[in-house]
């Protein structure tokens, strides 16, 4: 008798509808034409142009990922908090012409003062001027990779007059941060007590170790180092409710000693009262006395 179950799809069906795993052209020789028209806007893979090169953007790890999303959501505050600025993400390349050749790159996320000469239009796909704070998040897959963001990049950004770069990775030692000086080259943003402070946001500023434990809105919005600009809103707020607490507070004591002091009036006329009272029927058994004397 023939069987009744269901067959199933041979492996190979499978196999063949599977999508193929894009295939790397990361090291091939492009013209720059070429790199904006074929692989600028490669979604499987992103692509940096080297003055003719293609070179593969590596993929973080998920840790440094977690650094990444934490810090953009913070500077993502602050500029709603003091809108001086724009960020960019999602890709956006720029293009640096320097001495030793042409380059593309596209920061993990940057920034764009509003009085910086050449601003981000809407329907602008890569941005046509320099961007004022550039910031990679470190693959430290392989050490080309590692050198790639810490050597290279660093120089051409300070060789384009990107004014600050942020290297960004769970582990204090890949971390790096550099404000551009006036003799072209890249400086270590110095730490104050353990606070990096950006010159190109004013008011801007981070404290080391939370990169690596990255607290929340509700424990930086009390914390003296984000307070100015994490949550504004809720501080408002809670300082408009602080006060009109503190309002009815004095409205109720005011109110309490008016009914103290009112009290106490009434207290006073009561004795006084009584005390003539007593005076009076003291005066009466006096005038009484005489009486039945005089009698």
């Amino acid at each position: 008798m023939p069987s009744t179950a269901t067959a199933h799809p041979p492996t190979a069906t499978l196999e063949s509808d599977a999508s193929p795993t894009p295939r790397s052209e990361d090291g091939r020789d492009v013209p720059e034409d070429t790199y904006w028209r074929e692989y600028y806007f490669e979604s499987d893979i992103h692509y940096e142009w080297n003055n003719g090169r293609l070179e593969e953007k590596p993929v973080s790890d998920y840790a440094t990922i977690l650094v990444y999303e934490w810090l953009m959501a913070l500077v993502r505050q602050f500029l709603q908090a003091r809108p001086i600025a724009k960020l960019v993400l999602l890709e956006m390349g720029f293009r640096l012409p320097l001495p030793t050749g042409v380059v593309i790159r596209k920061p993990d996320f940057a920034v764009i003062r509003n009085d910086n000469p050449q601003p981000v239009l809407p329907h602008d796909r890569s941005y046509h001027g320099v961007y004022d704070l550039c910031v990679e998040a470190l693959s430290d897959l392989k050490q080309r990779d590692i050198e790639r963001d810490t050597v290279t990049k660093k120089a051409e950004y300070a060789a384009g007059a990107v004014p600050e770069y942020y290297i960004l990775h769970p582990a204090s030692e890949h971390q790096a941060f550099f404000t551009r000086t006036e003799t072209g080259l890249y400086a270590p943003i110095e730490p104050d007590d353990g606070v990096i402070r950006s010159r190109v946001l004013p008011g801007f500023r981070f404290r080391l170790s939370d990169l690596s434990t990255q607290p929340g809105d509700e424990a930086l919005r009390d914390d003296p180092v984000y307070a100015e600009f994490v949550l504004p809103q809720w501080r408002k707020d809670r300082e408009r409710a602080d006060a009109e607490a503190a309002a009815r507070a004095d409205a109720e004591a005011r109110a309490d000693a008016e009914a103290a002091r009112a009290d106490a009036e009434a207290a006073r006329a009561d004795a006084e009262a009584a005390g003539r009272a007593d005076a009076e029927a003291r005066a009466h058994e006096a005038e009484a006395a005489l009486e039945r004397l005089r009698a």
